[in-house]
């Protein structure tokens, strides 16, 4: 699998909520930062993921614009779904990641703050099992 079909693999399972695929397309020591905030791992990816999967329905990426490079990928996608209070979600973001022997090492994922505001507030007034990568300050 090219880096590109990882990618690709990658947005279809956590679009689909399929822990295990994700598990297995990413490394255990997976790295992730959202707007240059905190670092957090997989199991918070997981966790993170599985909450906004609750609260936005039909959830998905769309008009993805993905290239492989030569140590992971970089893709623009758009996130959509609905909101509990009905409002659309609609975000546009970048990822850029490091892929490492088929498995993805670190993420960078940037998107415009303001836009995911409504997101942001409704994650923010959830209490999960497990701690969900905080908010960057500059969303805050």
């Amino acid at each position: 699998m090219n880096n590109a079909e990882v990618a690709e693999a990658l947005f279809a399972a956590l679009a689909d909520g399929n822990d295990t695929a994700v598990r297995g397309l990413c490394s255990d020591e997976l790295c992730v930062r959202q707007n240059n905030g905190r670092p957090f791992g997989l199991d918070a990816l997981l966790a993170f993921n599985t909450a906004v999967g609750q609260i936005v329905k039909a959830f998905r990426y769309e008009n993805a614009v993905r290239s492989a490079t030569t140590t992971g990928f970089v893709e623009e996608h758009a996130v959509r779904g609905t909101l509990p209070c009905g409002t659309t979600l609609d975000l546009l973001v970048c990822v850029v990641a490091d892929v490492c022997g088929g498995r993805v090492t670190h993420v960078r994922e940037y998107f415009d703050s303001a836009a995911a505001a409504d997101l942001i507030a409704v994650l923010g007034s959830i209490a999960p099992t497990e701690p969900l990568p905080s908010a960057p300050s500059n969303l805050s």
